[in-house]
């Protein structure tokens, strides 16, 4: 009786005991500071159906403006939520969600894709494309659907489910479109990663088994019919591989991440599994997160943690640190709930707007975990209870690179070269050159670091990088109170791997 009475009291404690030490503890150099802008429903991007482009435009910046501000340094933005894309595409049509109207494209005409991408890269974020690759309609009510929607051409690939359409995920012809459509914006876009999240076989209605006995009995590969399930899993399995070893090949610099739901499998029905008592990804999407990573078919995982922590069916410390201790070497990310902050929320851990902080000042502690993604990009705009502040004052004080992946390449650009500082009246002017001397994308410098120390010259302190840029060339304003710095310069590869530095300049501000 003595124990559970004092338990909350303890666990309060401890949690206000690592809120204070992680309010202390120095940001790391490399880390994921991303967040989500869905399109679907207009949730994110843009605001509403049919905008004209140039308030799409404006939007957009408006935007990613924000997250830049807060130290987001990546966007995962949702370019084809139902078969349908927010991108020029011979493959499928123009989605109703950017234009009001499905087949139709921008007027005047625009590449949104094209567009977010160059917005995103000239501040130096990461822009990954994130598919939805099974649902074709969200709302079987919805009539006004484009010849060359998926619909009208290949109906019998697609099954109902409740009243939402989808692809047959046990049918080759599914994967081999998935795989087409996917690999068409690889090849033709400037993106930094390939994004899954949640949805992979629909979640479940109570009573009501997928439609997919057809594919089954004509395409079951070696599976009898007690193991439907696992032929269900196996589907999921064939295109993954699929999409990594194609993603790989065409362009191994693009990473191929997933953000599954959070629980993986409960300890009931795996000892594998987490202490939680919940839907899982395995029995109800039919999605083997853990056999993923363990075959290193994806680059990173974002599990969904979207729920508090101390919540007795899924308690966000018990989750996060199943994840740490189960991603067998893949990049780990925390995917946030920040739409659930509210002061209205009926939850209390989400209604006094401290709970990211607790959530991130957690994650800090938890070996393994590499940064956070946070539904969704909306909620910057909203900046519900103050969490933007909270954000940049007690975690992203400084800028972070994202974080690297040496197991896809571990080798560094050349340094910068000829690296020099002019003075000017409203300030110093530094300057230096690229140095590539391959074509590989791999190895070509795609940033660069610029460092500013005032005393020692430590590279690894982010308190000591003083931009990001794209730039060969930066000008440094002048200070009040004037002083006397050391400047130096870094290249960085597509993958974040960083050059040796350049010689450091003396500058007076």
């Amino acid at each position: 009786m003595k124990k559970a009475f004092l338990r909350p009291i303890l666990t309060a404690l401890l949690l206000a005991i690592i809120a204070t030490a992680g309010a202390r503890t120095l940001s790391p150099k490399h880390e994921m500071r991303a967040a989500w802008i869905a399109s679907v429903e207009n949730i994110d991007w843009p605001s509403a159906k049919n905008l004209p482009p140039d308030q799409q435009r404006q939007e957009f910046i408006k935007l990613i403006d924000r997250l830049k501000n807060v130290g987001i340094n990546a966007v995962i933005v949702q370019i084809r939520p139902c078969a349908d894309a927010l991108y020029d595409s011979k493959l499928e049509p123009w989605s109703m969600y950017l234009t009001g109207k499905q087949g139709v494209s921008p007027n005047p005409f625009y590449d949104p894709l094209k567009f977010m991408i160059e917005e995103c890269h000239k501040r130096c974020m990461e822009f990954h494309a994130w598919f939805n690759p099974y649902r074709t309609v969200k709302d079987t009510s919805y009539k006004e659907i484009d010849p060359a929607h998926i619909i009208k051409q290949h109906p019998e690939w697609l099954v109902t489910y409740g009243n939402q359409r989808y692809f047959d995920p046990g049918l080759p012809q599914t994967r081999e479109h998935v795989l087409k459509v996917i690999m068409d914006v690889v090849k033709r876009y400037d993106i930094d990663g390939v994004h899954f999240d949640d949805y992979f076989y629909p979640y479940k209605i109570k009573g009501v088994d997928f439609p997919d006995s057809a594919s089954f009995a004509t395409y079951p590969r070696s599976f009898t019919s007690d193991q439907k399930e696992m032929w269900r899993r196996d589907n999921v399995n064939l295109i993954i591989r699929m999409l990594h070893d194609s993603i790989r090949t065409a362009k191994p610099y693009v990473k191929f991440g997933i953000s599954p739901f959070g629980i993986w499998r409960n300890k009931a029905n795996d000892p594998r599994g987490s202490e939680t008592n919940g839907g899982s990804n395995y029995d109800e999407l039919y999605a083997d997160i853990l056999l993923w990573m363990q075959n290193k078919w994806i680059d990173y995982v974002v599990p969904q943690l979207y729920w508090h922590i101390g919540l007795k069916v899924a308690d966000y410390k018990t989750l996060a640190e199943w994840w740490s201790k189960n991603s067998n070497g893949t990049p780990l990310y925390i995917g946030q709930g920040y739409y659930r902050v509210d002061s209205n929320s009926k939850t209390k851990e989400w209604a006094d707007g401290k709970e990211i902080s607790r959530q991130m000042t957690l994650n800090r502690t938890i070996p393994g975990i590499g940064g956070s993604i946070f539904f969704s990009a909306k909620s910057f705009l909203d900046d519900n209870l103050n969490v933007n502040e909270q954000l940049k004052a007690q975690f992203y004080q400084y800028p972070a690179l994202i974080p690297q992946m040496n197991f896809i390449d571990s080798l560094p650009p050349n340094a910068p070269t000829h690296f020099s500082v002019k003075n000017r009246k409203e300030g110093a002017k530094l300057n230096w050159s690229v140095n590539d001397t391959t074509t590989s994308e791999l190895d070509k410098a795609r940033y660069f670091v610029v460092y500013r120390f005032k005393d020692k010259m430590d590279y690894n302190n982010p308190a000591n990088i003083y931009t990001i840029t794209r730039d060969t060339s930066i000008l440094i304003k002048r200070e009040k109170g004037r002083r006397r710095y050391n400047f130096s310069v870094t290249a960085l590869d597509r993958l974040y791997n960083e050059s040796k530095p350049t010689k450091t300049v003396k500058v007076r501000l």
